[in-house]
């Protein structure tokens, strides 16, 4: 093997590698999934008359960042989020792939709603994609 073959093959494997990459995802974002824990003894400290915050009343998620809401029930009753009951022990995972505002009856606000805002994913290539993986 010629020098110049060699080194042409090592400077196509060198781009090749600086390609994979740029085009991974930031460490940070090895997930996109928002998790929201229930934690144990919630019910029991809201019939005592305890007001908790245990989601905001506002949660906001960003198509291809952070756009997979998980809840995850710890507490020792059943959770009620939209159509669906969390049963104790179990997380629901639901997706989001359009942004819009979503509202969804939960039995862990006082007023009985959580709203989802998904908001549109960073443009491809933009320097927002740093920020929006802070989110």
């Amino acid at each position: 093997m010629s020098v110049r073959f060699v080194r042409s093959l090592a400077i196509a494997v060198l781009l090749a590698v600086v390609a994979t990459a740029q085009a991974e995802p930031p460490a940070d974002a090895d997930s996109r999934e928002q998790v929201y824990v229930i934690p144990k003894g919630t019910w029991a400290r809201r019939m005592a008359g305890e007001n908790l915050e245990i989601l905001p009343s506002e949660i906001r998620l960003r198509i291809g960042v952070k756009d997979v809401l998980v809840l995850k029930n710890d507490d020792d009753v059943p959770q009620l989020f939209g159509p669906v009951m969390i049963m104790p022990g179990q997380s629901f995972r639901l997706p989001f792939t359009r942004p819009s505002r979503y509202q969804f009856a939960c039995s862990l606000h006082v007023n009985g709603q959580l709203d989802v805002i998904v908001e549109p994913g960073p443009a491809s290539g933009s320097d927002d994609i740093a920020g929006a993986s802070a989110q």
